[in-house]
């Protein structure tokens, strides 16, 4: 993985020295004209590059909270944790890095890394193994940092993993340098990656969506608001709209009324948060 993102870092960069030495010769046009009307003698733009470039300059303004996974959805585990529940989760997540703490998120003291955790695994029998002797330093970043900020201190530190906390000090989200990569380049999958990472299916009649979807995604399709105007709560995701409008956590199964007459279906749930709903779209909010 480590070759990969550096291989990732190095195609971000000559695009970008490329890119701006195009744009500065263009100072007058748009973004997408320039990219459109771009002919190069050697060859042109693909659709995936150009598409990076987008996000690269969209990458700029972008703060680690846009990008960020959410506290609810961190795997981190206690210090005190035996050797052998850690290795278990390190096997049923797919992470090589793991957050550390004691006795709560609010307490964190760093991250495990796989290969720490497999070298030392390898000398001696794994209930001898002391998980404090293998902690790594984390960085911790406010929500408000720019995330090309934080990109550039991963790199500079070594550091690939970064809690982001409050202003007391609590734990908000949690980001690792791939989650940045990919508000460039997209999904990275790699072997271990389920083969569902679709936030939203589309159906005739009915969207299957990831409750951590952006609801602003759904509108595109669906072609109208989510949101009532009048609602001063700070809502961004799916999740959060139908916990909204359902005034708690809702139960598998449940259907939950839409302002705008259509049903919102809970298909999947757990006892924290909601992971995935359906819209029911009648004939009258046909997309």
């Amino acid at each position: 993985m480590k070759i990969e993102l550096e291989k990732i870092l190095i195609e971000i960069k000559n695009y970008t020295i490329n890119f701006f030495g195009l744009l500065s010769k263009k100072e007058s046009s748009s973004l997408k004209s320039i990219l459109e009307d771009h002919v190069d003698h050697r060859r042109e733009f693909s659709t995936s590059e150009k598409n990076m470039l987008i996000n690269i300059v969209g990458f700029g303004e972008s703060r680690v909270e846009d990008s960020m996974v959410p506290r609810a959805d961190i795997i981190a585990v206690d210090i005190k944790t035996p050797p052998e529940e850690i290795i278990k989760l390190f096997s049923e997540c797919n992470h090589s890095r793991i957050a550390l703490y004691r006795s709560t998120l609010d307490d964190p003291i760093g991250m495990l890394h796989i290969k720490d955790f497999v070298g030392a695994l390898s000398q001696m029998k794994i209930g001898d193994i002391k998980i404090k002797t293998l902690v790594k330093d984390i960085l911790f970043v406010p929500p408000s940092m720019k995330s090309r900020e934080l990109l550039l201190k991963m790199q500079a530190s070594r550091i690939h993993m970064a809690l982001v906390v409050d202003e007391y000090g609590g734990t908000d989200g949690l980001l690792t340098i791939e989650n940045l990569i990919e508000e460039i380049v997209g999904e990275i999958e790699d072997e271990h990656s389920g083969t569902d990472i679709q936030k939203i299916n589309v159906y005739e009649n009915f969207l299957d969506v990831s409750a951590r979807t952006k609801i602003e995604e759904v509108e595109e399709i669906l072609g109208f608001s989510l949101l009532e105007e009048e609602v001063d709560e700070e809502i961004e995701t799916i999740g959060g709209l139908v916990f909204l409008l359902a005034g708690r956590i809702p139960q598998r199964g449940e259907l939950i009324t839409h302002p705008k007459g259509f049903e919102i279906e809970v298909r999947e749930v757990d006892q924290r948060k909601i992971i995935k709903v359906r819209f029911r779209i009648n004939s009258k909010h046909n997309f």
